[in-house]
């Protein structure tokens, strides 16, 4: 059992990688290798490496971006008094990829994520069986099949700190929910740190990493070890917002950019309207071009497996869970939007890794082999998704970003009808969003009321119970 539980990571994380470094010569438009805020990260690595500083005005005066985006590189940092241009993203990405920009260029870094993609995958399949006791095999399958498929293959060599943060977060789950250690402390207040430096969106799942390990810790008697994690955390918090006045002008990185012109706050919307972005909720799953289900069909289960985790209750559900939910929420209602100038699923990748590892434990407790082959089957059709994706960018036929949605997939053509399309608001789209919605509630409703497949395994980590106290017979007859 140990050496599969050691071996059967490694192969899932480098059998990911290899699938996911396939794709580091896609192009994201026709006139650019990369696009948005990529070039703009890559850019601020190369400074990082050769300059030792954020300022990136001098390596665009000399077009070092030409290699990875042919066309002008669109200004996005307000322009200092001295000249000076700092890229309005947190600097935690630019810092990690600036060796393999260094010495490899944008193929080095994109490299780079491949393997953290593939480390990625690795942790998830320990996560599963260590935290949830899920059986190898079916850690194995799911993690590495949901790894090869849209959104996470996708993001593997695209050069936004989704991945990296989905790592982080997974990482910070996994000290959160070990052994009351010294080490597990410090790994999760690294994570809870490292969340909002790669950026300031990370910040709610932070939060709630930091109050799941307080909690954790207090409860169990280290209440002198939680009381300093707080204190270094607040620290920490104090250092982001120091650093951030006097790096980028302002409280987040956003303040460095020129287009907030009303105030860094304003990414989220000038004048949000939150009511509308509710309609989220839903859409992040089943819309037709930006939502899960489209890409990746196995993403059906996962309103049910949290569902089922929550009746449950397994050892950790309570944490991971939340962190779904958070940033759940923070896609939905913080995001500027869901329809952007990236990959469809972005603002959800963080916390994905959760989700797999929440629906591995799903398939393996609450379904029976058939369910689980169905699943299995549904999860084969997202690695076609992204099998037809190469096959279309690398042959030239349609790019990454700018028209993704002429891929040749089969599966994902037969499905756009059925789903809604939330850029629109006509009849039909509330009409498919009434069945989908339904469907997704009839899921929940028959995880919360269905029976286990199987027993609850209890995880490896858990302390093994104490034995039963030896029975004395009782002469009474009462």
């Amino acid at each position: 059992m140990t050496r599969r539980l050691a071996l059967l990571p490694c192969v899932v994380g480098v059998l990911v990688a290899v699938v996911v470094a396939v794709g580091t010569p896609m192009r994201a438009t026709y006139g650019a290798r990369t696009t948005a805020d990529e070039p703009h990260y890559l850019l601020t690595a190369l400074s990082l490496w050769e300059d030792r500083s954020l300022n990136v005005s001098d390596e665009r005066a000399e077009l070092r971006y030409a290699d990875f985006h042919e066309v002008l590189l669109p200004l996005q940092a307000t322009v200092q008094a001295d000249g000076r241009q700092v890229a309005p993203h947190d600097p935690l990405l630019p810092a990690f990829l600036a060796p393999a920009m260094g010495l490899g260029g944008w193929v080095g870094a994109k490299l780079l994520m491949a393997a953290t993609a593939g480390l990625l995958a690795a942790l998830a399949v320990v996560v599963a069986v260590r935290r949830f006791a899920v059986r190898p095999m079916v850690a194995a399958v799911t993690t590495g099949l949901a790894g090869a498929s849209p959104p996470l293959a996708v993001y593997g060599t695209q050069v936004y700190p989704e991945l990296p943060a989905g790592l982080v977060a997974l990482g910070g789950f996994w000290w959160a929910t070990g052994a009351l250690r010294t080490r597990a402390l410090v790994g999760v207040a690294a994570a809870i740190t490292a969340l909002p430096w790669l950026s300031i969106k990370y910040a709610p799942i932070a939060g709630v990493l930091a109050v799941a390990a307080v909690v954790r810790w207090w409860r169990g008697g280290q209440r002198r070890a939680a009381g300093l994690g707080a204190v270094a955390l607040t620290l920490s918090g104090l250092v982001f917002l120091v650093l951030h006045q006097r790096w980028y002008g302002g409280w987040t990185a956003y303040s460095a950019g020129s287009h907030f012109l009303d105030g860094e706050f304003t990414v989220v919307g000038d004048d949000p309207d939150y009511a509308g972005r509710s309609v989220r909720l839903l859409g992040l799953l089943v819309d037709r071009h930006f939502g899960l289900l489209v890409w990746q069909p196995a993403a059906i289960a996962v309103a049910a497996a949290m569902v089922a985790l929550a009746q449950r209750r397994p050892t950790g559900w309570a944490p991971l869970v939340a962190l779904v939910v958070t940033g759940w929420l923070t896609a939905t209602y913080v995001a500027l939007t869901m329809h952007g100038w990236w990959w469809p699923g972005r603002q959800i990748v963080v916390v994905l890794p959760l989700v797999i590892v929440g629906v591995a434990w799903f398939a393996d407790a609450c379904l029976p082999a058939s369910g689980r082959r169905v699943l299995a089957v549904l999860g084969g059709l997202g690695v076609l998704a992204y099998g037809f994706l190469l096959t279309g960018v690398l042959s030239g036929r349609h790019t990454l970003i700018y028209d993704f949605e002429r891929t040749l997939d089969p599966v994902v053509r037969l499905l756009r009808p059925v789903l809604p399309d939330e850029r629109r608001g006509d009849p039909g789209t509330l009409l498919r969003n009434l069945v989908w919605g339904l469907v997704l509630a009839a899921t929940m409703v028959a995880a919360w009321c269905g029976r286990t497949a199987a027993s609850i395994r209890r995880p490896v980590d858990a302390p093994s119970p104490p034995a039963p106290a030896p029975r004395h017979r009782d002469p009474s007859p009462v």
